[in-house]
């Protein structure tokens, strides 16, 4: 028979056993009875929550709900439903855990103890920061490739004029210091290729160089694309959130294109950026410290912005600490042959030609007078190059003299749709396609010139800016052409 004493001694043995297993848990352990109050927590729970034995032992879960102990008791929700229930619980530590709190039976069905078990929420909130670091630092490769992926990001500076040289010893100067640049030009002059100069020699060389076209952007979307924004913060965004072009160009430059173009309100955002160095993203709540430089560039006249009340005048003399100057093509003409040769020698490499100017093309590049400035020039050597037959290339291969005629038509502009054809004398072009997209680039360059700005020019042609952009990089770029004449 089993002696008393042999039982006593084994119930003992195996309630030391079943504290041994709950004092030994990794999470924490929180029982208490019927009525949820408080029976046992072990070290783990302690060490979990903050909270000690003596601040919970014998008291029940509604006291310490009331005391602001805990947030919200799960046993009280499972001795009222008898289910078991999972939620977030927030300790007076300041500590967070999910708990799960479960109800014991006896056999008639009767509840007789509830046990929580607590697991702490820190190593899962140490994880999701680690993956979300590696997330962003994924995104931000991306679109850091995206915007160094730029042909133009290669092309040097070529500076053998007296002006321009005038305009790189300014850029020399700057370039070590943190201060911010203004860039003033007109288009094609090329002010990404000196803010690019201005990097490569600075100290932020091995970071981030940025750029954003403040024109190409629709005015809905600019703030996302310089700030970012957080998880949900509207309808259609990203759940993940997005990295903004400042947070992306962090320690690195920011090259701020047609800064004419940036809406008002984005002008104070802009200006509390760089006076602060510090962002907020769209739906966030804690600003975001940055290190940026910022190098900004326009071909409008800020200044008589400024009088019109279309600038700030605040962060005009923000941008404009160091304005250089960059010169037109036209006033530039030692430059010319130098940066002509280059882009030929550069693209006999990409073709394997070897193909060479006549010394009249030589002198006709000279004495033209280069409306469109490097950018005109690059197109129009490009496209000599692709049309010549021959390795020298002569003055008609340059299309500096516009061979083409428009379609002219004698009669009125009311000119009754009903006369024959013959009635109206027309000359054809000799190229109908090139001839429309001149035509085209015409309008498109005298829309600019006359209003001075894209978003201006766009409407006057009944066109959206990201429309008028995407056209006349084309023509510039795509299909170098001149405009005609």
């Amino acid at each position: 028979m089993v002696h008393t004493k042999e039982i006593f001694s084994t119930i003992a043995e195996a309630a030391e056993r079943l504290s041994a297993i709950i004092e030994h848990s990794f999470d924490g352990i929180f029982i208490t009875d019927k009525n949820a109050n408080v029976l046992r927590i072990n070290h783990a729970y302690e060490d979990i929550t903050g909270l000690k034995s003596e601040e919970v032992l014998g008291k029940n879960m509604a006291d310490l709900v009331k005391e602001k102990l805990i947030s919200q008791s799960g046993s009280l929700i499972v001795a009222r439903t008898k289910k078991p229930v999972t939620l977030q619980q927030r300790f007076k530590s300041g500590k967070e855990a999910l708990v799960t709190s479960s109800p014991i039976f006896d056999k008639n069905g009767t509840l007789i103890m509830i046990v929580t078990n607590v697991r702490d929420l820190t190593e899962i909130y140490n994880l999701k920061e680690i993956v979300q670091e590696k997330t962003d630092a994924m995104e931000r490769l991306r679109l850091e490739l995206a915007h160094i992926q730029n042909p133009e990001s290669e092309q040097e500076v070529i500076a053998k004029d007296e002006t321009t040289l005038a305009a790189i010893l300014l850029a020399n100067r700057v370039a070590p210091m943190d201060t911010t640049v203004m860039l003033l030009g007109e288009t094609g002059v090329g002010k990404e290729v000196m803010a690019r100069y201005i990097y490569q020699h600075s100290h932020r060389i091995n970071n981030s160089f940025i750029k954003v076209n403040c024109g190409a952007i629709p005015e809905s979307l600019i703030e996302s694309e310089l700030f970012g924004y957080e998880s949900g913060a509207f309808t259609g965004a990203n759940r993940a959130g997005k990295i903004g072009l400042f947070e992306l160009a962090n320690k690195g430059t920011l090259f701020l294109d047609e800064i004419g173009e940036l809406p008002k309100d984005m002008q104070v955002k802009l200006l509390r950026a760089l006076q602060e160095q510090e962002i907020m993203r769209i739906g966030g709540t804690k600003p975001l410290k940055i290190n940026v430089r910022v190098i900004a560039a326009t071909n409008r006249n800020l200044e008589e912005m400024v009088k019109k009340g279309e600038f700030r005048e605040d962060l005009y003399y923000r941008l404009t600490v160091f304005p250089i100057s960059i010169p037109p093509l036209r006033l530039r003409k030692k430059d010319i042959l130098p940066l002509a040769l280059s882009f030929l020698t550069k693209l006999n490499q990409k073709y394997g030609f070897k193909k060479y100017f006549s010394d009249i093309s030589i002198q006709l590049l000279n004495e033209y007078n280069w409306p469109g400035n490097i950018r005109e020039l690059k197109n129009i050597v490009e496209r000599a190059i692709i049309i010549s037959s021959h390795d020298e290339i002569r003055p008609e291969d340059l299309h500096l003299l516009h061979q083409s005629q428009p379609i002219i038509i004698s009669s009125p502009s009311h000119l009754d749709t009903r006369q024959q054809p013959d009635e109206a004398s027309i000359h054809l072009p000799i190229d109908l396609q090139d001839t429309l997209s001149r035509l085209e680039y015409q309008y498109l360059t005298a829309a600019y010139q006359q209003c001075g700005n894209v978003r201006d020019a766009a409407h006057s042609l009944g066109i959206t800016p990201s429309t008028f952009v995407r056209k006349r990089k084309k023509y510039e770029e795509t299909h170098p052409i001149s405009a005609p004449s």
